[in-house]
């Protein structure tokens, strides 16, 4: 049981140990890459972008690289213009990572989670930051870490962190901007993984810089195209099957449904959440084929009691959060979908189903 009886204050995210471990890996460092995980989120972006900018005061020479793009709703985003993404410039960020002397990775704890940036980033001689909300980081992969599974999203973590580093003084909107999106994208606007008062002072304190929340709602999550609006109606009029006595389902969007609807990068995002809204259901699984590689994504939602992240380490050699995991099989996705049922069928008592 929580105390809410005492003032609430922030509190520290280091030890002084820690702390002046991290000031010191800050200081020696000249050069730096700030990387994310492969397909970035909100939070992936925004976490960089202001991790990037409050480097940059201290007057580092700083290049935000990511795996892939990020999703179409996100380019409005203050600083996304100057990210180099890895598919598009492999040989310019191989350049940088040779020159860095400090790797940041966020909001991901598992090299892998770089895909095809991965070996680029292994072979790298620089030290490597972990900032991330994730469980299991890799053992070794590090030389420091800041994990908080516990934590809403990379975006809180990267604010405390400042926070903790005196920088909330002069943080600018844009900064803000850039940390708030990304506590509302991983919590859905505070839906979910927002139960502890602490996130709601941070939001307070972002919202003191001037941000506007009602916009980056808006621009987020009411910038539809009439592509998106009709892609999300034809998948779940046509492709949402129920299992497990109704309390798991299913669906699939493949290339030539995304064609058809003049798909753009991150119109089936929070997509595979919406099942969520029929009453008894616990898990929702997403499979999708990807665009640019022959593999088909595997999204899980779940909630009341049942968590889908051992399903997707299991099933789908992925991981991610509690209620909230991925990961990838090969094609094609009709053989994708038989393992899917074969997961549910695993997992039928724990869902509740006969």
């Amino acid at each position: 049981m929580k105390d809410f009886s005492a003032p609430l204050l922030m509190p520290d995210l280091l030890d002084s140990g820690q702390l002046m471990g991290l000031m010191n890996m800050f200081r020696s460092a000249h050069s730096v890459v700030v990387t994310a995980h492969h397909g970035p989120d909100g939070d992936a972006l925004g976490s960089t972008l202001a991790l990037a900018t409050y480097l940059r005061s201290l007057g580092k020479r700083v290049s935000v690289c990511l795996p892939s793009m990020f999703p179409d709703f996100l380019r409005w985003m203050p600083g996304c213009r100057d990210v180099l993404i890895y598919r598009d410039s492999p040989s310019k960020v191989r350049s940088l990572l040779a020159q860095a002397d400090l790797v940041c990775c966020l909001d991901f704890c598992e090299l892998s989670r770089l895909n095809a940036m991965q070996e680029a980033v292994e072979r790298c001689r620089a030290p490597r930051l972990m900032i991330d909300h994730h469980e299991g980081p890799d053992e070794g992969a590090f030389a420091f870490q800041i994990s908080r599974p516990s934590m809403s999203s990379t975006c809180e973590l990267v604010f405390r962190l400042l926070y903790q580093l005196g920088a909330y003084e002069g943080m600018s909107r844009s900064t803000a901007a850039l940390l708030m999106t990304g506590i509302m994208t991983d919590t859905g606007n505070f839906a979910y993984s927002c139960d502890d008062p602490v996130l709601y002072l941070c939001a307070s304190l972002l919202m003191r810089k001037g941000v506007d929340k009602e916009s980056i709602y808006k621009k987020v999550y009411r910038s539809w195209s009439q592509g998106k609006f009709t892609l999300w109606a034809d998948v779940l009029s046509q492709s949402l099957t129920f299992h497990a006595g109704g309390h798991a389902s299913v669906f699939t969007l493949t290339r030539e449904m995304m064609k058809s609807h003049k798909f753009v990068r991150g119109d089936a995002e929070g997509l595979v959440s919406e099942p969520l809204k029929i009453r008894g259901m616990r898990l929702c699984v997403s499979l999708r084929e990807d665009t640019e590689e022959d593999v088909v994504r595997v999204s899980l939602r779940s909630t009341d009691g049942f968590h889908c992240r051992e399903m997707a380490e299991r099933f789908f050699d992925g991981g991610g959060h509690d209620d909230a995991a991925g990961g990838q099989l090969p094609f094609p996705i009709e053989s994708a979908r038989e393992v899917v049922l074969r997961a549910i069928e695993a997992y039928a008592l724990e869902l509740g189903g006969e």
